[in-house]
């Protein structure tokens, strides 16, 4: 409605109007009404925008319509829009456009924020100091709250939060001081007297997912980051963290579909990328299913005798896939949110092998009397299908909670392990013990 009513104001060019429905919107809706308009459309609305808000509206825009503004807007305009950003979002938004692209966004800073970013493109891409904001509060443990109070009335404008203050020394932190605490404290109080000495931090080269996981785990607004000399540098704030766990999550839900990740957005991706992210792993997958044919080729006497073994194999090959990807899938969520560690193994996988043996034996009960009914009343089919089936759900299961832990241990990422991966090995596997169960049960 609010994209209706904005599409109405334009075309009867009542801007005043469309101004003031502009100022009563959230920066993230302004961002979806922008994605529905056409390109003359979105920058007129932009345009009508303050700068606070449109700063904010800026760093929420997926990359590709960044581009089209940064190249459309004037330098003014980019000016007025980075003076308002914070240093963090900016690094984000150079990150992700190209060279010529950057230059100008550079162009339109200043010298100290230029400065500032420099060091913050410095870090690793995965690590704290990347997604690090330098715009912080910081107190000297000698100030009385009334002067804290004053300094952050001055300074706290330009802040990305003013919640929790850090008290430093010799640019050291020493300490942590909310604002509630200040507001509450008699104006004479010194800092030294009411901060929390105990502070949660990180460190620049430590990895964004844990820091992300350390303001989750612990609820914190933001996080301090020091350098190797101990000193405060910066810090994280719950939205960057929100941030990095979503492009983590991303990136495991690719990996588990058997898809290249990718930064971009999926209408941001040319046909050509996405088939390339596509490709490799499908073509990985196929060469090693290789294994699957040459085995059936091995038993190729055996399927002669009785055709009937192999109308049984996609069923068996598909239940032992689905076992194993259930338990993948579950380790690995357990292993993301820090619930599983390596330490758990054994206690893991004889967990999953109760609940094998539970699963495998209601489905061999289930099947084997499916067999027996549908195929003239065949006991020595009916069991090896039972016998099989608990065989490789119990094997699936152990399989599925086992490789992601292993992958962790050595350094790769869990999701590596998942459902197609786990599905490719389970096919090889499941011919194997089925062929293996055939003839010792005919041949007793």
């Amino acid at each position: 409605m609010e994209r209706e009513r904005i599409e109405v104001l334009l075309d009867e060019r009542r801007f005043k109007e469309l101004k003031e429905q502009l100022e009563t919107m959230h920066p993230v809706d302004i961002v979806d009404v922008l994605n529905e308009l056409e390109e003359r459309q979105m920058i007129l609305v932009f345009r009508l925008l303050a700068k606070e808000e449109a700063a904010e509206v800026f760093t929420d825009m997926e990359s590709d319509m960044r581009e089209y503004l940064i190249n459309t807007l004037t330098d003014a305009e980019l000016e007025e829009i980075m003076d308002e950003m914070y240093v963090d979002d900016t690094v984000d938004v150079l990150e992700e456009m190209p060279a010529n692209v950057v230059d100008r966004l550079l162009m339109a800073t200043d010298e100290d924020t230029r400065r500032k970013i420099n060091i913050l493109l410095q870090y690793p891409e995965d690590s704290a100091g990347s997604i690090m904001n330098v715009e912080y509060i910081s107190l000297r443990k000698e100030m009385t709250v009334e002067e804290a109070i004053l300094k952050i009335r001055q300074v706290g404008i330009n802040r990305e939060t003013i919640y929790t203050c850090y008290v430093t020394e010799k640019k050291k932190l020493i300490g942590a001081v909310d604002i509630k605490d200040l507001l509450t404290a008699g104006e004479s109080r010194l800092i030294e007297d009411i901060m929390e000495e105990n502070v949660l931090y990180a460190k620049t080269m430590d990895d964004q997912e844990e820091v992300a996981k350390t303001i989750r785990k612990y609820g914190l607004v933001a996080i301090p980051i020091i350098d190797h000399e101990n000193c405060l540098v910066g810090i994280v704030t719950v939205d960057d963290a929100m941030l990095v766990m979503q492009d983590e999550t991303t990136e495991d839900i690719s990996i588990m579909a058997g898809v290249s990740p990718n930064e971009d957005s999926y209408f941001g991706t040319s046909v050509f990328q996405h088939a390339r992210n596509r490709t490799l792993w499908l073509m990985l997958l196929m060469l090693s299913a290789t294994v699957s044919g040459e085995i059936l080729a091995y038993y190729e006497d055996a399927m002669a005798a009785m055709p009937i073994l192999i109308t049984f194999i996609p069923m068996l090959m598909g239940t032992s896939g689905n076992s194993g990807s259930q338990s993948s899938t579950m380790v690995i969520r357990g292993l993301a949110v820090g619930e599983i560690r390596f330490k758990d193994f054994f206690k893991v996988l004889f967990k999953e092998l109760r609940i094998a043996l539970l699963v495998g034996t209601l489905l061999a009960v289930v099947n084997g009397i499916r067999v027996y009914l549908m195929y003239d009343q065949d006991v020595m089919l009916a069991v090896s299908i039972g016998v099989t089936m608990i065989g490789i759900v119990c094997m699936a299961k152990c399989v599925g909670c086992v490789l992601p832990l292993l992958a962790k241990k050595i350094g790769l990422d869990p999701a590596l392990m998942a459902a197609p991966l786990i599905s490719t090995i389970m096919d090889t596997c499941t011919i194997l013990l089925y062929f293996a169960i055939i003839t010792s049960i005919y041949r007793m």
